[in-house]
């Protein structure tokens, strides 16, 4: 399951632009807290994301919207390991476990987990050591500050928030290499909307491509609020700004975009992938 630079071979044989759905079996995150606590509900939503062409499921129990509350270990257990149980008993699609947790990263791919997304770059106590055992592919996400202070006003040092993003994504790097883990398993995450203004988000979105000389880069942006600030927009309006950015992250290199409307940017990918990177047509 070796993770080759600048592809997702280990999610698409085929090379391209990985699609990762997002499952938040949360209350409270900012799109949609609340709407699949409930198994059933989960498993239904699964069976509509596979359908409408995801490559990989990031399941995740813990809200990073501004000013969630934090979850305990237990009650991120509760909420991820039985979704991930479920969903691996009925369907064969690749699982991520979205947790910053080690026992809920163990707990996690010992039910059927392939990919860990940390929004803390496993900076926790024990995280690394985790990750190593386990063996799996992993993101890094830069993070300034606790997740719930992701909408803070940071100051950047050299004011220049790429190159900051930059030194700790390639610290974090140097650390998951020390401490055993593959770099070939290493993925990065420029943290979109992470303790990061519009402005900021954008000046990443155009660097791009300098992180894609680090490891392959995944780009979260749906419906964050720099897709509804540019317009004006109200979170269920954001589809369109959401696609949009979301395509300037693989023109800018990306090789997985994390996304809550999978169909819409799907096709929107592999069209953007017929003019831009033209293969043998998979769809």
């Amino acid at each position: 399951m070796a993770l080759e630079p600048r592809a997702s071979s280990w999610l698409r044989p085929d090379g391209r632009v990985a699609i990762m759905g997002i499952l938040n079996v949360t209350p409270d995150s900012f799109s949609d807290g609340g709407l699949f606590l409930d198994i059933d509900k989960a498993l239904k939503h699964v069976g509509a994301l596979i359908e409408a062409g995801a490559d990989i499921l990031d399941v995740g129990g813990e809200s990073t919207r501004p000013g969630a509350t934090p979850v305990s270990c237990d009650e991120e257990c509760a909420r991820v390991i039985p979704v991930i149980k479920a969903i691996r008993a009925h369907f064969a699609i690749p699982l991520s476990v979205d947790t910053s947790d080690p026992v809920v990263m163990t707990l996690a791919v010992a039910s059927g987990a392939a990919f860990i997304n940390d929004v803390r770059a496993f900076t926790r106590p024990g995280a690394l050591a985790a990750a190593a055992l386990l063996d799996v592919p992993i993101c890094l996400m830069h993070s300034p500050a606790e997740p719930f202070m992701m909408q803070t006003s940071f100051h950047y040092e050299y004011e220049d928030v790429v190159a900051e993003v930059k030194t700790f994504l390639a610290q974090r790097i140097r650390a998951c290499v020390e401490a055993g883990i593959s770099r070939q398993k290493i993925v990065v995450d420029p943290g979109f909307g992470f303790g990061k203004d519009t402005p900021q988000n954008l000046a990443l979105l155009r660097a791009l491509p300098e992180f894609g000389c680090l490891a392959p880069v995944l780009v979260g942006v749906s419906r964050k609020r720099m897709t509804g600030e540019l317009l004006g927009l109200s979170v269920d309006a954001r589809l369109q700004t959401s696609i949009a950015l979301a395509l300037a992250g693989v023109q800018g290199g990306a090789r997985i975009v994390r996304v809550h409307d999978v169909r819409e940017t799907r096709e929107a990918v592999r069209a953007w992938e017929s003019v831009f990177e033209p293969k043998e047509w998979v769809a």
